[in-house]
């Protein structure tokens, strides 16, 4: 890649908002998720009885189940949601940079 086309996309200030916006949400949505699957860690550790209450008299499906359910759903949305963003306000800014980098 040509040097020169990399200082003006690096000295671009929507590109520096780009990587300040793209990490920070990143972050964000990365200790959320450690968050769910290390609270969960800490709840099989600390209160097992939590996860191994039956949901209903007589039932053999535990509180554990739906939970773990749960926690894989949020991988999911959070994947979703980062992907949304990405698609939207990210994309524009990258569009944004190339084009002004090219001129």
């Amino acid at each position: 890649m040509d040097e020169a086309l990399v200082e003006r996309i690096q000295s671009n200030p929507k590109f520096r908002e780009l990587v300040h916006k793209k990490g920070g949400f990143s972050w964000m949505l990365a200790i959320v998720m450690l968050v769910i699957y290390y609270g969960f860690i800490l709840v099989i550790a600390f209160s097992p009885a939590t996860l191994g209450t039956p949901l209903s008299a007589g039932s053999v499906t535990t509180v554990g189940i739906p939970v773990g359910i749960l926690i894989i759903l949020s991988a999911f949305v959070i994947t979703g949601i980062y992907a949304r963003r990405a698609n939207s306000e990210f994309d524009r800014l990258t569009r944004e940079v190339v084009e002004e980098a090219k001129q």
